[in-house]
Parts: structure tokens; C-alpha cells; sequence
């Protein structure tokens, strides 16, 4: 690869040469007798013929592989060249055809805002329309006003029932006939009310169960455990937790019933196992 680059260089590698063989002649010229070193200027002026021929030879070599080297890059920027025109006149088109969509956009949007501001504004509900130089009368909204009037009229009905009214005994009946009936809605709605079950609340409970050392049965352990039962308390997954040197704990969940099994009492009942456990702790406590 070396050798192929420098061929391409325009370099006289054996320029010294030549410069050598002139200082020789000139040397000989201005020194030496002229009818003896005819024959020796006679053969320094041939090799150095040759070796200017040879030289021209190989500049004619190397600028004829640097002309084709040159063409060659010229073709593919040429390719090149056309390449990106093609591409520029595609993304011509594309720009081209982006803007008229726009201005497709632009020009129905003008249209609809044209048509939605030419519409009349519809008129509320609450509007009277009334024809030219008729007075308008006054509208009133709807309000407590009527709820006050209507108070005064039925207390003067009141009045006027009162003052015709010569008999309560029907008014007296009545009403001790619908106080027993609320008497009896109420005291059926209080029975339902005692009959319905109530919540019963529940707590998730993860114990850690230690034993005293690595010699301790884990598997009776966990019998001794289990075999606690009371009302309320149902017993979970358990699984065996790495303490360290070689010691495990019993880590066991369960689910009690807060009203009928508190945590003092399951951790007296556990303890109780002096010969496996030596203490339990409490891991999590969830409510349910």
C-alpha cells in the first residue's frame, strides 16, 4: 500500500544522483585537460541523458495515474451531485404539496368561523320575546316569595277551619291513629336494625417464632405452634427464615378476631413451648 501511494506522488526520489553527476562534469571542465576527459564528458553526458529520459518517464507515469485517480473521484462527485439533486427536487415536491394541504386547512377553517358567526344566537328560555311598543311585563323568577305567600294562606285557611271546625273529636282520632302507626314503623325498623349482623373485625398477624438454638426440632416446633386453638384464630402459611450460624426462625401467619383473640394472650400461649421456643415476636399487623 506504501509503495502504490508513492507511485501516485509527484517525487524525484533519485534526484542526488543527478546532482552528483553535474558537480562531477563541471568539476571536470574546470580542473581537467580538455583533449583527455573528452572521452569521460563524453559518458557522463550520456548517463545523465538517460537518466533524464528515465526521469521524464516517470513523471509521465505518475501524472498519467494521478489523471485517472482524478477523473475517477470527478465521476463519483459527479454521481453524487445528482444524487442530491434528485433528493432536493423530491423534497421539493413534498414542501409543495404540504402547503397546499395548509392552505386547504386554512380555508375551510375561515369558512366555518364565517358560518358560525353569521348564526343568530339562539334566545335563552327565560326570555319573553314581545312585539314592538308592546310594554313588557315583569317576569319573575321563581323564589321564596311564593313559598311565603302560600304560608299566610294556609294559615288563613287554618283560621277559617278553626272558626268553622265546631268538632275536634275526628282531628283527635286521627292523630292517635298515625302516632300508633309510627310507633309501629319505628319499632319494626329497630328489630331489623338489631337483627342485622355487624361487622366483625379481623387483623392479619405475622409472628416470628425463635427457637433456642440450631439443635431445635423446627418441624415439632411448629406442631407446638399450630396445636394453639381458640376461638377466632385460624392459622396460615408458615416458612423456615435463616437467622444466621446456622440458626432458623419459624415465621407463621394467622387471622384473629379482635373481639375474642388479642396478641398478649396468643404470645403466652406460644411461650408456653419452653423446651422449643424462646420468644415470639410480632412481624406485621395488618387490619383486615
Amino acid at each position: 500500500m506504501a509503495v502504490d501511494f508513492l507511485l501516485d506522488e509527484k517525487i524525484w526520489f533519485e534526484k542526488f544522483k543527478y546532482d552528483d553527476a553535474e558537480r562531477r562534469y563541471y568539476e571536470q571542465q574546470v580542473n581537467g585537460p580538455a583533449g583527455s576527459s573528452s572521452h569521460q564528458q563524453e559518458n557522463g553526458a550520456s548517463t545523465i541523458l538517460r537518466d533524464i529520459a528515465r526521469a521524464r518517464e516517470n513523471i509521465q507515469k505518475s501524472l498519467a495515474g494521478s489523471a485517472s485517480t482524478s477523473s475517477g473521484d470527478q465521476n463519483e462527485l459527479l454521481s453524487r451531485i445528482s444524487h442530491l439533486e434528485v433528493e432536493n427536487q423530491n423534497l421539493h415536491n413534498v414542501v409543495a404539496d404540504l402547503q397546499k394541504a395548509i392552505f386547504k386547512l386554512e380555508s375551510r377553517l375561515n369558512a366555518l368561523e364565517k358560518s358560525t358567526s353569521h348564526q343568530p344566537s339562539p334566545v335563552p328560555p327565560t326570555q319573553k320575546v314581545e312585539p314592538f311598543g308592546v310594554p313588557s311585563k315583569k317576569v319573575e323568577l321563581p323564589s321564596a316569595s311564593p313559598a311565603k305567600k302560600a304560608e299566610p294562606a294556609a294559615a288563613e285557611e287554618d283560621d277559617d277551619d278553626d272558626d268553622i271546625n265546631l268538632f275536634g273529636s275526628d282531628d283527635e282520632e286521627e292523630d292517635q291513629e298515625a302516632a300508633k302507626v309510627r310507633e309501629e314503623r319505628l319499632r319494626q325498623y329497630a328489630e331489623k336494625k338489631a337483627k342485622k349482623p355487624g361487622l366483625i373485625a379481623k387483623s392479619s398477624i405475622l409472628l416470628d417464632v425463635k427457637p433456642w438454638d440450631d439443635e431445635t426440632d423446627m418441624a415439632k416446633m411448629e406442631e407446638c405452634v399450630r396445636s394453639v386453638q381458640m376461638d377466632g384464630l385460624v392459622w396460615g402459611a408458615s416458612k423456615l427464615v435463616p437467622v444466621g450460624y446456622g440458626i432458623k426462625k419459624l415465621q407463621i401467619q394467622c387471622v384473629v378476631e379482635d373481639d375474642k383473640v388479642g396478641t398478649d394472650i396468643l404470645e403466652e400461649e406460644i411461650t408456653k413451648f419452653e423446651d422449643y421456643v424462646q420468644s415470639v415476636d410480632i412481624a406485621a399487623f395488618n387490619k383486615i
